[in-house]
Formats: structure tokens, sequence, C-alpha cells
């Protein structure tokens, strides 16, 4: 009875505190109250990169070859391994031809059989084309036991950044290139400013595994190369750095293809502005291609610390993840 009375106590003196207003309402969904009982059974396991995982995360890749980067990778695979989801590794330029720091993407005996890809720049791509040799990328995911390559495309970031490398080619011709004669399944992605129409449009018509998003909106790699860059030049360049495409409109775009086109790339990393739950469930529910959403800072920020906080963290985002499929349609 002391709880009842102290439950309704605390009703009444936060009733007022409480109030949110019509203006606080997320307006992308309907909440459908009458349509389920609470879930208990969890998410429905599906499969996604010839894998089955049991809930539609991933982990986006984050910056790799430092000391720091080994105990990110450990928490997340461990991670992934425990609540079924897959992972891009950081760049592994730093291992390509050198084992030094080898331990610190060394992530297949911690993550079991979850998805996991390592991921190289466009520039070391076609460098590799270039010297018509890419057993290096080749021997990189063998040794990793890695699923596949994501290539990551950064024109914007190479360009600010003061040690960036030169792109002497257009980065869907490097592509195009290596996956003729690369034997292993190959994602793209960008690094924080997104793509536009005819760009998806480009990759969608190869028969790339997938393609993530990392759209405006979340980390932008330009704009932390800017703060790297001297305070006159970073002030004079930052409008490049505001340039890009957001997830929604990205999603738009490949949805648009879609439904004229066939593609021949069917899957997609949503990624880039995404910071919960809700935001991955909306996108996921927008999506004619099957997807899983993908996240960084907010996984980075707890994979830092202790196993513990990254474990809460994700179960929390499971169990809202949870609540949203039973009670939650798009408007």
């Amino acid at each position: 009875m002391e709880s009842l009375e102290s439950r309704k106590k605390d009703h009444i003196e936060l009733a007022l505190r409480s109030q949110t207003g019509l203006h606080s309402i997320d307006k992308r969904f309907h909440y459908e109250p009458m349509l389920s009982a609470h879930p208990i059974a969890g998410l429905k396991p599906f499969t996604f990169l010839g894998k089955e995982q049991r809930i539609p995360m991933w982990v986006s890749s984050m910056t790799g070859g430092t000391k720091l980067a080994g105990t990110i990778n450990r928490n997340l695979a461990k991670a992934c391994n425990e609540f079924g989801m897959g992972m891009g590794l950081g760049s592994c330029r730093i291992i390509l031809h050198d084992d030094t720091f080898f331990e610190d993407f060394n992530m297949r005996p911690i993550i079991g059989d979850m998805p996991l890809w390592a991921n190289l720049g466009i520039a070391q791509i076609e460098e590799l084309i270039v010297k018509n040799k890419i057993s290096p990328a080749s021997s990189l995911i063998e040794k990793l036991q890695a699923d596949g390559l994501i290539i990551h495309v950064n024109p914007m970031q190479e360009w600010f950044q003061p040690e960036g490398d030169v792109l002497n080619l257009p980065p869907i011709d490097t592509i195009k290139r290596f996956i003729d004669k690369f034997k292993y399944p190959v994602i793209v992605k960008e690094v924080g400013q997104g793509m536009g129409p005819e760009s998806l449009k480009q990759l969608l018509q190869l028969p790339l595994q997938a393609i993530e998003f990392a759209a405006f909106g979340g980390t932008n790699f330009a704009k932390v190369e800017l703060l790297r860059s001297e305070q006159s030049e970073s002030s004079f360049f930052e409008p490049l750095s505001l340039i890009g495409d957001d997830a929604e409109t990205m999603l738009e775009s490949v949805n648009a293809f879609v439904a004229s086109e066939d593609p021949k790339c069917k899957e997609l990393i949503i990624s880039g502005g995404i910071t919960n739950f809700l935001d991955g469930y909306y996108f996921l529910k927008k999506s004619t291609l099957p997807a899983v959403f993908g996240m960084a800072s907010g996984f980075l920020k707890y994979a830092r610390e202790d196993y513990e906080h990254l474990q809460k963290y994700i179960a929390d985002q499971v169990r809202g993840l949870e609540m949203a499929y039973s009670y939650l349609m798009l408007r």
C-alpha cells in the first residue's frame, strides 16, 4: 500500500512539471496503444549482409590507428557479439602493409560470427588500382577474417586535411575498376557529408553489398579537419564544410530510384545524424530497401569507458526499439 500511495503522490507532484504542449510532439509517428501487448520476446532476427542479426543496428566505422582505438574496438566487438549486430572497423590503412597495430583491429575472436568489415579510404584504393596490385586489400580481409571491405569516400575531408591525399580519379571510376578485380564483397560509404542523388544512383547500379549513408548531420570530418587547420583558413573555407545531404534526403533519392529501376545494390546502412532508436526506427520503416541504422558518436561515447556503460546504452536502445515496433506507425 505504501508503494501505491507513494506513486500516486509522485503523480500529483510531477503532473505540472510533465506538461508537454503540442509544440513538443514528434510528428513522425502515430501512437497506436490498442494494437499490441508489451514486447517481451525481443526483436525478430533477420538476415543482412548475408548473416543473421538480432537487432537492426550497426556500429559505423570510427577512428583507427591509436592505442585508444584498440580498447574501443574490443568493447564494440564484444557488444556486437552479445546483442547480435554488425560492425565496420575504422580505417585499416595502418595495418595494410604493417602488422604492428594488428591486434587493435583483430576483432574476429571477440565478435564471433557477427558481421565484421574492414575499411580503407578511396585514396588507398586508387593507389592500389594505379599500381595494378590489389593483393594487399585481399590480404587485409583474410588476416582479419573480415566479411568484406568498406571503402570510405571522402574527397572533402582529404581536401581540407593538411596531410590529405590527392584523388586523381573520380571515386566512382576507381570503385568500378576495383570491384571488377576484388573477390570480396564491398560496401561504399561517405564520412559525414552524405551523397547527392547522382552519386547514389551511380552506386546503386553497381554490385555492391551495401551503401552506407554517413549523411550530413552527424560527425563531420571536413569540419574536424578545419578545426585542425590554421584559424584564418578555417574561417575562409568553413562554408564548404556545411555542404551535404542528410539521411532523409538521401533515403528519398534511393527510394525514388528503386521505384523506377531495379538496383544491383540492395541493402543500406542508414547513418549520419541518427541520435537514438526513434531516429533509427523512422528510417528503417521509410526505407524501400532492407536496411539497418548506424551510429558512431553514440557508441563512441560509451565504448571509451568500461564495457558495462556501453552494454547498458545498447540495451536501452533495444528496449526503445521494441516499444517502437509495438506501438508506433509512420504518419
